[in-house]
């Protein structure tokens, strides 16, 4: 299986590796090592059921080579000459790394492509971190690889389909709307996406509003896998004290937000939200790149009194800290279809521990809060509409309760324990139809 991320934080592939190893199955998870995390290991036995092997992501040579080209941009003008020399440096730096010399004549063309100096460094680093992932893909004899996500299926591609004498199974699993989400803007990877579809032995997609999308892009229906959390229940779990840790009055309801603290996700809603909100701390349990601007709109905004930021907690711990929550916020924006089409794990996992939702009104979402009674739906672009939706919960304590009762029950349908046998199936499938092509041929 292939992940293009540290997985450290990574809770589906972590379900559907353990699922795998408890099935029988040897399970391989070849993911990115980082740098700024020294404990992190380069390979680990998670919890003695499935390996862990991280490659690389760190070239000193690279860093040296994209300081020096950095200098030559403020010396050279000439947009050619730039481009020239870029790839000069590339060609020797990449020919002394001996076991990937063969991208030198790939670093000619990445030259010739007129790519910016700046970002010239970046493809060579994501280049090498691809070669080390298709080197371990190929190692032993892998009977099925799975590809999370777009930026891991040229990988699958090339060890199930292309450098084997006898084709594997390849399955992919698309955590995400890869042609319509935020920073994903450029036509080439639905372009991409299509091409290594004609390969794909069976497509993962997280719920049917997505899976539909699918069948009228591409003309077939995948698979779903339901992007439920494993059946827990933290509210017996009183490790985590989060009035305790953050000062916080015990008449003073924590409203949560946990997750990425990214671009999309009605965060500064949340923000311009806090001054109408009668009542309540908002804490955000998280990391990522708009975090600094957040804070510093909570400082504009004067409301530093009423808000907390956390980093990311472990996996392991994170509904310890949920469970605290008077309330969640779930407000995805549609800024792209991904956002429009999400489920979000964030919902269960308010669920799982009890905690009513803020939430929006988007298909997938909106049709589990209101079935289920589980929380409010608003328009998550209105500061307003979240306020208000906030206000009810506290001002309505008996309605709280029985929409935290139902987050109980709704818990036993809305997880893992179901859906794994759904995802195993899947691969039950394709082991079969796989033995009977080869005892075909």
């Amino acid at each position: 299986m292939f992940v293009w991320n540290h997985f450290t934080n990574d809770a589906r592939v972590l379900r559907e590796c353990t699922a795998l190893a408890e099935e029988g199955y040897e399970v391989d998870l070849i993911a990115i090592h980082d740098r700024k995390n020294p404990s992190l290991q380069h390979y680990e036995k998670r919890n003695e059921l499935f390996s862990v092997i991280r490659v690389k992501n760190h070239f000193p040579l690279i860093t040296k080579s994209r300081h020096f080209l950095n200098k030559c941009k403020t010396i050279f003008k000439n947009h050619i000459i730039l481009t020239l020399l870029s790839g000069l440096i590339i060609c020797l730096v990449l020919f002394t790394l001996s076991p990937y010399f063969l991208l030198v004549p790939l670093a000619l063309f990445i030259a010739m492509a007129n790519l910016t100096l700046t970002k010239l460094p970046k493809y060579m680093v994501r280049l090498l971190i691809f070669l080390q992932m298709v080197k371990y893909g190929l190692k032993k004899k892998y009977d099925i690889y799975h590809s999370n996500d777009l930026n891991t299926l040229p990988q699958g591609w090339l060890c199930a389909k292309l450098l084997r004498l006898r084709r594997k199974p390849l399955i992919y699993d698309s955590h995400e709307v890869q042609t319509s989400r935020t920073g994903y803007n450029s036509k080439i990877y639905g372009i991409l996406e299509k091409f290594y579809l004609y390969f794909v032995d069976v497509m993962i997609m997280e719920n049917h509003t997505r899976a539909k999308y699918i069948e009228e892009r591409y003309g077939f229906y995948p698979a779903v896998v339901h992007n439920y959390p494993i059946p827990t229940q933290p509210e017996e779990n009183h490790k985590i004290n989060l009035k305790q840790m953050l000062n916080i009055d015990d008449d003073e309801p924590i409203l949560l937000y946990q997750g990425g603290i990214q671009t999309g996700r009605g965060l500064e809603q949340i923000v311009q939200a806090i001054p109408k909100i009668r009542k309540g701390k908002v804490v955000f349990i998280g990391d990522g790149r708009i975090k600094e601007t957040l804070v510093q709109m909570v400082d504009e905004m004067n409301v530093q009194d009423r808000v907390h930021f956390l980093p990311k907690v472990p996996l392991d711990e994170l509904l310890d800290y949920t469970r605290n929550a008077y309330l969640g916020f779930q407000v995805l924006n549609n800024v792209c279809f991904n956002h429009y089409s999400a489920s979000s794990n964030k919902l269960f996992e308010y669920m799982m521990s009890g905690v009513p939702v803020i939430a929006c009104s988007f298909p997938e979402i909106k049709k589990v809060v209101e079935k289920e009674n589980i929380g409010i739906c608003v328009d998550s672009h209105d500061p307003d509409s979240i306020a208000e939706g906030a206000n009810y919960l506290i001002k309505n304590q008996e309605v709280h309760q029985e929409m935290r009762r139902n987050c109980f029950k709704a818990r036993d349908k809305y997880n893992w324990r179901h859906e794994r046998l759904n995802f195993l199936s899947i691969y039950e499938h394709i082991e079969y139809s796989h033995k009977y092509t080869v005892a075909q041929s």
